[in-house]
């Protein structure tokens, strides 16, 4: 069976369950990649989401994506990075659907440079995307999430588990989405909210391009970083997400999950 082919179509896969019926959804990052994967398929699971992204044709071709199979959805362009924009996300999205039981935090930024080479505002930026943006949807969604006893699924990346050369600025962001995404389950697993990070490895997506080794690079060290050299596609890891996102997962909260072909292993 090609699982590839079942998974790139939720809507007419039979084996899709509806495990976010009556849900709703806030995913990041929805114009694309892994972020379009999973608004797609949680809405195919159910769920009325709301696809935000900096990328405005994008996020409105996701929304229509999910308009045409009449499930429910709406988009706006949103920079996870600026406070404001993100209260009026939560607020849009309460105001049409009534409330979030779903937070997923998909929308990031990547890059490889020698440490040498980084630049403090290219580092800075991929804190402000990969870490703070999070922090600021959740921060923003709390309220709905403890009153209506929700979760949030945060998208780390293997470069979160383990080190990776070249990467110096990416892996710290990584590491600290992992960080706060431990921090925050401690803070409110008794108050029923879980929070959790799914870490992809290798991912047939368009940011790929930005992790281009840069010149003088050693392979042996950055194949160290890859047990295969297969990708996956980003429907696989949405599959993920939606399950650590459901009540199936209802005992999984500050879980680490890699999702890898084994990269993290050992």
């Amino acid at each position: 069976m090609d699982l590839s082919i079942d998974l790139a179509n939720p809507f007419d896969n039979p084996a899709v369950s509806r495990r976010h019926d009556g849900k709703v959804a806030i995913v990041t990052g929805a114009a694309a990649g892994i972020g379009r994967a999973t608004a797609i398929r949680l809405a195919a699971e159910g769920a009325s989401v709301w696809c935000a992204d900096v990328a405005a044709d994008g996020v409105a071709e996701t929304e229509k994506m999910i308009l045409d199979h009449g499930a429910d959805a709406r988009s706006s362009v949103v920079d996870v990075t600026d406070v404001g924009q993100v209260q009026a996300l939560v607020d849009a999205t309460v105001s049409a659907f009534g409330g979030v039981d779903v937070v997923a935090n998909i929308a990031g930024i990547g890059g490889s440079a020698h440490a040498l080479d980084e630049t403090p505002e290219r580092f800075a930026a991929m804190f402000a995307v990969n870490a703070a943006g999070p922090f600021n949807l959740i921060q923003a969604a709390l309220p709905q999430l403890l009153e209506r006893q929700g979760n949030v699924v945060n998208l780390a990346s293997t470069a979160g588990i383990i080190g990776q050369p070249y990467c110096a600025a990416y892996c710290a962001s990584k590491h600290a989405l992992v960080g706060l995404t431990r921090s925050l389950a401690i803070e409110y697993g008794r108050q029923k909210v879980r929070f959790n990070a799914v870490c992809p490895g290798g991912v047939n997506t368009n940011i790929i391009n930005a992790f281009t080794p840069p010149e003088g690079s050693s392979m042996s060290l950055i194949a160290r970083s890859y047990l295969t050299i297969e990708m996956q596609e980003p429907e696989s890891v949405a599959a993920m997400v939606a399950y650590v996102g459901s009540d199936e997962a209802y005992y999984v909260n500050g879980a680490v999950l890699p999702i890898d072909g084994g990269t993290t292993t050992g």
